[in-house]
């Protein structure tokens, strides 16, 4: 049952070409929203705290400091409304899944740059 879904899903979910990031990046994504009749492009820049899943069904979750209130958000890589995204910078980090950035505050929240 799995080999048929997975079949379905490389067969007929259409992929797009983004850049390769990873836990610790900081990205721009660049998304449509429609509200009513109207359609305008959002972006939200962040670090990627996690990618999670495989294929069609692949997820990543970015944070980004409002003020002092923390926001995140999931995004599913093959969303239609995504337009492009950009790597702004290239993290250092030893974790695939980086949940203790959540707790850090101030100069401990920073995140050094990777040489790539």
């Amino acid at each position: 049952m799995e080999s048929l879904i997975k079949f379905v899903q490389d067969e007929f979910v259409a992929t797009k070409d983004f850049p390769e990031f990873s836990a610790g990046d900081t990205i721009t994504v660049f998304y449509e929203i429609k509200e009513g009749q109207k359609t305008r492009t959002q972006f939200f820049r962040g670090v990627v705290i996690q990618k999670r899943g495989s294929g069609s069904s692949q997820t990543f979750t970015i944070r980004k400091m409002s003020g002092t209130v923390g926001v995140e958000r999931i995004f599913p890589v093959n969303l239609p409304a995504i337009q492009k995204i950009e790597v702004n910078k290239r993290g250092k980090v030893r974790r695939a899944r980086i949940y203790y950035f959540r707790g850090l505050t101030g100069k401990k929240a920073r995140i050094k740059e990777a040489k790539r």
